[in-house]
């Protein structure tokens, strides 16, 4: 007779009872979309509450708009050239853009404007620029956050894009300004022209009157962060754009090591703000703030405020937290992707662990492939006061595969929306884990934090048998997120109030 031997594996963690979201929730109606994608270039709601989303597929451009409750009233349907590729769009209230890259050969690129007319459900093509770009060359800087190369006014009066122009023996980078009403370029400009030192853009503002804001990083010889002697090989370069000037002024570093830098408007003030190292570009010792005077142009003030204890709390558990906390040890892989203002004037940098492994899958007989894998984990919260002093530190211990949550300010508090396993589990140290397991369903939620940094796991609904809704593509605007299901034939729309 045979015996079987059965092992009972202890894992040490308890399910988290969450609580429910006091974030009033609705949803829409289901409708038969005409179009398949989820490939959302913008979602906006307007002040008289139409919601505006511009979507791309393989064959097709397509503008869908709705009323205050999600009907769906209008819906757009472009055929796309086979060369012609969507590369971002601008929203107003009566019309929205959409800006797409004709390459009709390996050197030649046509930029168009698609401009939608709300009222009459009609659109108008309009070529903006053609220009010539080296062999393998990208017309716009590659960005993996949700900064883009165009930018719209306040005022709704200008937009402006900002294009790549590096060629074999110089490097030079352009800006455009045009009207909005009329898309008369209103001027050209070129910046950063130099036969031997390379641009990075990180981040792009637009003013009232035109005035053109573009961040990056300046590579001082060649592409590489760092020179023989272990030295930083750049500087990071604010360019003040008019119609009739070109001006920069350089953020002088220390002993700071930063990936990239982010402009943020407060109280009428200028600031750059992201995550700072004192052993390598990429890692996370703490924030910083570079105040700019806009009238001098020139650094006002600097601040640098080490993570607190609280992130390592979160990430690591109490007793692993301290030590790492006492050496102050490094975050490492964190991209920004939204920098948010509360009513106090205080703002918030939000960034999410992102990086790349492979993996070997064996097919058997001693064959396989190797496998990309996506690590889309940690969400690291930093809040700062209107003055630039770090107020708070909190984490998420996350992980997922693909772009999965979004946040935005709701009276004072900060709302983290995003699916994860159905149950969330506490481990023995502490640790409150946000994942799907293997075989686990899953369920959608609202992590909230209060103005002083407390923070609650809230569940909004669980998948199974219902709409699953993608949080990433969401908007908050008019006091409500709204966000799409990823059903491809009834889709509906989930919105948070």
């Amino acid at each position: 007779m045979k015996k079987f031997l059965f092992l009972l594996i202890i894992t040490p963690f308890f399910v988290f009872g969450q609580a429910t979201t006091k974030l009033n929730v609705k949803e829409s109606i289901p409708y038969t979309d005409n179009s398949r994608t989820v490939n959302i270039l913008g979602i906006h709601t307007s002040t008289d509450s139409k919601t505006v989303i511009l979507r791309t597929a393989k064959r097709e451009f397509v503008l869908d708009v709705f009323d205050k409750e999600l009907n769906r009233k209008v819906f757009i349907k472009i055929k796309k050239d086979k060369k012609e590729t969507a590369m971002g769009g601008l929203f107003f209230d009566d019309k929205t853009k959409m800006f797409t890259v004709y390459a009709p050969n390996k050197k030649e690129r046509v930029l168009y404007s698609y401009t939608f007319n709300l009222d009459n459900q009609r659109y108008e093509k309009k070529e903006l620029f053609k220009t010539t770009i080296e062999k393998r060359q990208s017309l716009f800087s590659s960005r993996r956050s949700h900064q883009t190369s165009f930018r719209l006014s306040e005022n709704n009066k200008y937009f402006a894009i900002a294009t790549d122009n590096e060629t074999r023996n110089k490097n030079s980078y352009t800006v455009r300004v045009f009207d909005s009403e009329t898309e008369s370029l209103i001027y050209e400009k070129s910046y950063q022209e130099s036969s031997d030192k390379r641009f990075e853009y990180n981040d792009m503002r637009l003013e009232n009157d035109g005035t053109v804001y573009i961040l990056g990083k300046q590579f001082l010889n060649d592409s590489q962060s760092f020179i023989n002697n272990g030295d930083t090989n750049y500087r990071f370069v604010l360019n003040k754009i008019t119609e009739k000037s070109v001006n920069e002024v350089s953020i002088e570093l220390e002993d700071e090591h930063i990936q990239s830098l982010n402009i943020f408007a407060n109280k009428g003030e200028l600031h750059l703000l992201g995550f700072y190292s004192e052993t390598f570009e990429g890692r996370v010792k703490g924030g910083c703030d570079f105040l700019i005077d806009t009238e001098l142009f020139s650094v006002k003030s600097k601040k640098a405020n080490v993570l607190p204890k609280q992130v390592y709390d979160d990430l690591y558990g109490y007793r692993k937290a301290t030590r790492k906390n006492k050496k102050k040890k490094e975050l490492k892989n964190f991209d920004i992707n939204y920098v948010l203002t509360d009513d106090n004037d205080a703002s918030y940098l939000i960034a999410e662990e992102f990086y790349i492994t492979q993996v070997y899958v064996s097919t058997g007989n001693g064959t396989g492939y190797w496998q990309t894998v996506y690590h889309y984990d940690d969400i690291l919260i930093l809040k700062f006061s209107a003055k630039g002093d770090l107020l708070w530190g909190r984490s998420i211990f996350k992980r997922a595969t693909s772009p999965s949550y979004n946040a935005f300010l709701k009276d004072n508090q900060l709302h983290i929306i995003l699916n994860s396993g159905k149950n969330l589990t506490t481990k023995t140290d502490g640790r409150v884990k946000v994942k799907k397991s293997f075989f686990e369903s899953s369920s959608l939620y609202d992590i909230e934090f209060t103005e002083s940094g407390e923070v609650s796991y809230n569940k909004i609904q669980d998948n199974s048998g219902k709409q699953y809704y993608i949080p990433f593509y969401g908007t908050y605007q008019q006091n409500r997120f709204i966000m799409m299901s990823s059903s491809k034939f009834k889709r509906s729309f989930m919105i948070l109030e």
